[in-house]
């Protein structure tokens, strides 16, 4: 055997037993390729020079203003989970869904829908389903398996539905893959693929899935009445009440998602209005004075954009400089103004409950991702250094089928380390591997990138290691046993193997939006 497979092949074994002993998975990525190069170099089969190459990718991370969006998006929802306007927005449709039995199934899955589009934090999703509407669901009449699998379920559509954090990450390593793979190609000057491209591109497909698991609920649950009757636990809720509820955050979401479709930001500066608009929304809730300084707020912003858009207000420049014109002081003045106001806002928000938490659960997901992604890169360095680049290219061009061979056994090995590992270390494991080799082909980068996309959601279900699974855990009551929890889930898991199957089939579902966005 090839001392350079024979190396991979142990290199492959230590990662998995590193990340299966239970030490941190930031320590396996990272420490047992170090180990295992620096085993090898001492047989003289690694050169180490390829280790300093660590602190210019270290430094690329830590500058790359796309990450940047990672930890925004993360505190926007956190922001909104603390201030439990996620929760206000899940009881006022479910009881203005209510009634029924698929009603309030397909209550779940809308509001699962929009808390996916504002907060994309599957943990906290997961738990505030469990804990809310669980014990309705069975109230209900509804099963332990329909409820357990659907809330599991609806939990993970933050994963694919836009603005998500794999979606972001995966834009990251997609467009470098595909840069890499036009330079070989010898095409210096590749159009770019943006995370906006991405967005949109999942947006049809992440619909599809909603569809499908309301189309579900629907069928298995049609025609049966609920087991209760109103009552205060199922309250009725008005309409006003409603659009309270649901008004502010689908704002937030239009406003965030359609400001990157639209190409008036750019992701993360998206992420920054986001924040700003998820701070005005959670402090809304804090009493009278409170909720008039952050509709005061929310005024002057939208004004300002619109007359910014409009080309009636902003600064005025004269050579190269600005010019201190009326129109400019009156910009430079509102953008003042609506500084205070947002600094008023920050300050009405409890800060132990709400923007305390939030922060601090921000670092500690952040330093999670950010840590995986450098680890990751050290993974990537040491697999280069045993000539895996090359080896991986010649098993996938060596495949029967040309690119689209190749594109079954990524999604292949993708599903089933979706078993064992979570979607930050697949997404800069595998992409920097395979992505340059696939992308040299015909396929577009968008359509490779959505399929990875769904691919990871099912990683989030697939037992035993599905974290979907375990955080229901968590919740559920003893009546429901993990076995139980691991049988829900698989009428879903064949829903969403079922979308891959057919986004795979129609790569318009997935190429359309973007080309007609953006092209």
């Amino acid at each position: 055997m090839n001392p350079d497979l024979l190396w991979l092949v142990v290199l492959a074994l230590a990662v998995f037993a590193g990340i299966l002993s239970g030490v941190p998975v930031l320590l396996a990525i990272a420490g047992a390729p170090t180990l295992v190069a620096l085993i090898a170099a001492s047989a003289g089969q690694f050169d180490l020079g390829y280790f300093q190459a660590v602190p210019q990718r270290v430094f690329g991370v830590m500058t790359n203003p796309l990450l940047l969006a990672v930890p925004l998006f993360v505190l926007m929802g956190l922001l909104l989970e603390k201030s439990q306007q996620a929760e206000k927005m899940l009881k006022s449709l479910t009881a203005a869904l209510g009634g029924n039995q698929s009603a309030l199934a397909l209550a779940v899955v809308l509001v699962s829908a929009l808390i996916a589009a504002s907060t994309g934090i599957i943990g906290a999703t997961i738990v505030m389903l469990g804990t809310i509407t669980l014990p309705v669901l069975l109230k209900a009449g509804i099963n332990k398996h329909m409820s357990s699998g659907l809330i599991c379920a609806s939990g993970t559509l933050g994963q694919i539905i836009p603005p998500s954090i794999v979606l972001i990450l995966l834009g990251d390593q997609i467009s470098n893959a595909y840069f890499e793979a036009q330079q070989e190609a010898g095409n210096f000057a590749p159009d770019p693929v943006t995370v906006g491209d991405l967005f949109a591109g999942a947006l049809l497909p992440g619909l599809l899935l909603v569809v499908l698991y309301s189309g579900y609920v629907v069928f298995n649950l049609r025609g049966r009445a609920s087991e209760t009757e109103e009552s205060a636990d199922t309250p009725q809720s008005s309409l006003s009440e409603l659009l309270k509820n649901i008004a502010p955050t689908l704002g937030l979401i239009i406003a965030v998602l359609g400001s990157i479709l639209i190409g008036v930001a750019t992701p993360t500066e998206a992420a920054g209005v986001g924040v700003a608009g998820a701070l005005v929304i959670a402090t809304a809730g804090q009493g009278a004075r409170a909720f008039w300084t952050a509709c005061a707020c929310a005024v002057l912003a939208v004004s300002l954009l619109i007359l910014r858009q409009s080309g009636l207000f902003g600064l005025e420049f004269a050579g190269g400089k600005i010019a201190w014109t009326l129109p400019t002081l009156a910009a430079v003045g509102a953008v003042v103004v609506l500084g205070a106001l947002l600094a008023a806002v920050v300050m009405a928000l409890p800060r132990r409950n709400v923007l305390g938490s939030a922060l601090s659960e921000t670092v500690i997901i952040t330093g999670m991702i950010f840590g995986i992604v450098i680890a990751a890169s050290i993974l990537s360095l040491v697999f280069r250094g045993f000539n895996g680049d090359e080896h991986v290219s010649e098993l996938l061009q060596s495949l029967p089928g040309g690119a689209y061979g190749m594109l079954l056994l990524t999604m292949l090995v993708i599903f089933l380390l979706g078993f064992i590992l979570e979607f930050v270390e697949i997404i800069f494991i595998v992409v920097p591997i395979v992505g340059p080799i696939i992308l040299q082909t015909d396929i577009s980068p968008v359509w490779f990138a959505v399929l990875i996309a769904l691919n990871l959601q099912t990683s989030f279900l697939t037992p035993p290691f599905g974290f979907a699974l375990f955080y229901f855990r968590s919740v559920a009551p003893d009546t429901i046993r993990t076995r139980d929890i691991y049988v829900s889930v698989l009428p879903f898991v064949g829903l969403q193997l079922f979308a891959l199957a057919l986004v795979a089939t129609v790569p318009a579902l997935a190429t359309w939006l973007p080309d007609v966005l953006f092209k």
